[in-house]
């Protein structure tokens, strides 16, 4: 069984491969669901890291609908993963209907020249999943990480299932809790890759400090931040 971990920073990366990972999938940010890593982060995996290394790319948080401007710097963000050497790429545009945007998917695909490509968990929000299968493997996807449309893979093992009985050319990847303790339920079901984050939170510093710098309130999977020109405005006005 290949063993992918969601690493999300150069020492997770470095931890993966000591523990034996077979692949990496390189995010940054994992409490949103991760977004693409920077370009130091890439140089530096590239550097210290031996095994494949497949790239996320999502812009920004929220939801899997990106404006043109957004899907133009994905497109950049593979092209540069590509001249990289980097070994795959992970990723995945919806329309707002949460039916598989096979244009802008296909043209991820593309510009991926050649790698590996992943649809990442998108996946999870499609209407019909397994149409969506059926046009993921006509464009060549390689991988779908997928928790089979519930919180966890495990508590979705009987759609991920069917969906492994149904691909043909494409490999299902259970992905969302799998750990120790569940693993054996992907491999008595017959699945040949995993995809887990291995985490622990380690503290950083002596105390936590009494003002958060996360806030919450930007979390949200179908509205993103945006500052408004209006708001802006206003307080230019007022200062200037």
């Amino acid at each position: 069984m290949l063993v992918e971990v969601c690493a999300n920073s150069l020492e997770s990366a470095i931890n993966a491969q000591k523990a034996g990972a077979d692949r990496i999938e390189l995010c940054s940010e994992l409490a949103v669901g991760g977004i693409t890593p920077s370009y130091g982060l890439l140089k530096a995996i590239k550097e210290q890291i031996s095994i494949p290394v497949h790239v996320l790319i999502r812009p920004r948080s929220g939801d899997f609908t990106f404006s043109d401007g957004e899907f133009e710097i994905m497109v950049t963000d593979i092209a540069l993963c590509a001249e990289m050497g980097l070994d795959g790429i992970v990723s995945g545009v919806l329309h707002k209907d949460l039916t598989l945007d096979v244009d802008r998917t296909e043209k991820l695909i593309k510009v991926s020249k050649g790698l590996k490509f992943t649809f990442h968990r998108a996946f999870d929000w499609v209407n019909d999943p397994f149409e969506t299968l059926e046009q993921l493997e006509a464009l060549g996807v390689n991988y779908i990480l997928s928790s089979g449309q519930q919180k966890s893979a495990s508590e979705g093992i009987d759609l991920l299932t069917d969906l492994q009985q149904k691909a043909a050319s494409c490999l299902i990847m259970p992905g969302s809790g799998v750990n120790v303790s569940n693993v054996d339920l992907f491999l008595k079901n017959g699945f040949k890759a995993v995809h887990l984050s291995g985490t622990e939170l380690i503290p950083t510093m002596i105390r936590q400090p009494e003002i958060s710098m996360n806030s919450p309130v930007f979390l949200n999977d179908h509205k993103i931040a945006v500052s408004s020109a209006e708001k802006i405005h206003a307080l230019v006005n007022k200062v200037k």
